[in-house]
């Protein structure tokens, strides 16, 4: 079924149980797109063919058979290269796990499994997970689906580049600065960083523990929603609409030297749409950016050196340049810096938990422009880009990126922060905007045919 791969996961969920569709076509046509598609993106790093097509025949004699184990069943999913599936390859991207195979399902996968989902196989992720996009990494990084000649973002690249390619529609991912909502919005896909701890997060995938969050990339806020509470056992109800809500507005965060000249335009107007939806929106004063990053990186730095000194020690040997210089970075802090930025975290949290005694949700740019070109990145060059996303792994509240409009022709991302453990409320907010505006519509014009 050539557009079977276009469905919505609530439509194609409808037709499998219906008998209109069978899980084993579903899964043929992703294998026949990933064939089709991914040569000319690089999003996928190992399809695992011949267990998808056994869990899809396992799935759809089940649902013939009156067994429903959720929304999901059926459903192909994608994982990133950094979660455990069972003798799988996952590699983290890095040469220092080159031989690597999988002993056991990590916490997420084993929950989609026990759902029904059909894992088809493992995106690219930067050099451990770290930074990129690196050229001496395990394997090339993706490509922008919207142009081959920019990166995804990171560190759920793949991920990102596979659904906007069509690929698939939901893919696990995971943010330990902006990892799943970066790449949503470079690549204009919905990304959604669950509340800290709501979807479990064990293995050796850790980067830095207190920063470190599971969460989903896909083609609407509806299956994301979909995903995360397959995920994490929970149910969220996104379709409540926005009318009542309190949104507020942290617009001095559209602002920087690297800010493209229509973010501030785009914003303003996503929070035009909102309010004509029935939000009442306000301006609010979040903690200066530049603090929150300052005492994110160093928490970021000193715990990833914490978790590969082991590979550090001498040149880093098989680990990447990037990947090595910033985990490096982590030795040059003193015990009283990191000590301080820990010492900071609770009042910051407090700070952003205040305002949202206030609001419902409070809203900033995911990015500050479109996707950066990889010259950028040539010979190794580590460039910061500039995100809004690293306070709030640093707080822990649930965040959502969803597609906003174009600049220069690429996507824009909207982040949309609520409360602890209210991934609802974001989700209603991102639904009913994407909703409202058109703006999930757009799909990138991939020249599939350009050389891989």
């Amino acid at each position: 079924m050539e557009g079977a791969p276009d469905l919505p996961v609530a439509a194609a969920g409808a037709a499998l149980r219906s008998g209109r569709l069978g899980a084993a076509a579903l899964c043929e046509a992703h294998l026949a797109r990933i064939a089709e598609r991914d040569p000319a993106i690089g999003a996928f790093v190992h399809v695992a063919a011949s267990a998808a097509r056994a869990s899809a025949r396992a799935a759809e004699a089940e649902l013939r058979a009156g067994r429903d184990r959720g929304p999901l069943h059926g459903i192909p999913v994608a994982v990133k290269d950094v979660l455990d599936v069972a003798d799988w390859p996952v590699r983290h991207g890095s040469r220092l796990h080159e031989d690597r195979i999988a002993s056991a399902d990590a916490p997420a996968v084993a929950r989609l499994r026990a759902g029904g989902a059909v894992l088809l196989g493992l995106t690219a992720t930067y050099d451990g997970g770290i930074v990129g996009p690196g050229d001496d990494g395990l394997y090339p990084q993706p490509r922008n689906p919207w142009d081959p000649e920019r990166i995804t973002g990171g560190s759920s690249s793949g991920s990102a580049a596979a659904v906007a390619a069509g690929m698939v529609r939901v893919a696990l991912g995971t943010d330990t600065g902006g990892s799943v909502r970066s790449p949503a919005a470079y690549c204009g896909v919905v990304g959604l960083k669950p509340t800290f701890g709501a979807v479990a997060h064990a293995g050796p995938a850790l980067l830095a523990p207190s920063l470190d969050h599971v969460g989903v990339l896909a083609r609407s806020v509806p299956e994301a929603a979909a995903l995360v509470d397959a995920a994490s056992g929970r149910r969220t109800r996104w379709d409540d609409g926005v009318r009542g809500l309190r949104i507020g507005y942290a617009r001095a965060w559209c602002d920087g030297a690297d800010a493209h000249p229509a973010m501030r335009r785009a914003m303003d107007d996503a929070m035009s749409a909102l309010s004509l939806l029935g939000a009442r929106v306000a301006l609010v004063e979040l903690p200066p950016y530049a603090l929150m990053e300052s005492v994110g990186a160093i928490l970021v730095h000193a715990e990833g050196l914490a978790r590969h000194r082991a590979a550090l020690r001498g040149d880093g040997g098989a680990m990447g340049r990037m990947a090595y210089r910033s985990m490096s970075a982590g030795a040059a802090l003193r015990p009283a810096e990191v000590a301080a930025a820990r010492a900071a975290v609770p009042a910051l949290r407090a700070a952003v938990d205040d305002l949202l005694s206030a609001a419902d949700v409070l809203v900033t740019p995911t990015t500050l422009g479109p996707a950066p070109r990889f010259e950028a990145f040539k010979g190794g060059r580590t460039v910061w880009t500039p995100m809004r996303t690293l306070p709030f792994n640093l707080t822990g509240h649930p965040a959502l990126s969803i597609p906003m409009g174009f600049a220069d022709g690429l996507p824009l991302g909207l982040q949309i922060v609520a409360r602890h453990g209210a991934e609802a409320v974001a989700c209603r907010v991102g639904a009913a905007f994407e909703a409202a505006t058109g703006h999930r519509a757009g799909a990138p014009t991939v020249p599939w045919a350009i050389a891989s």
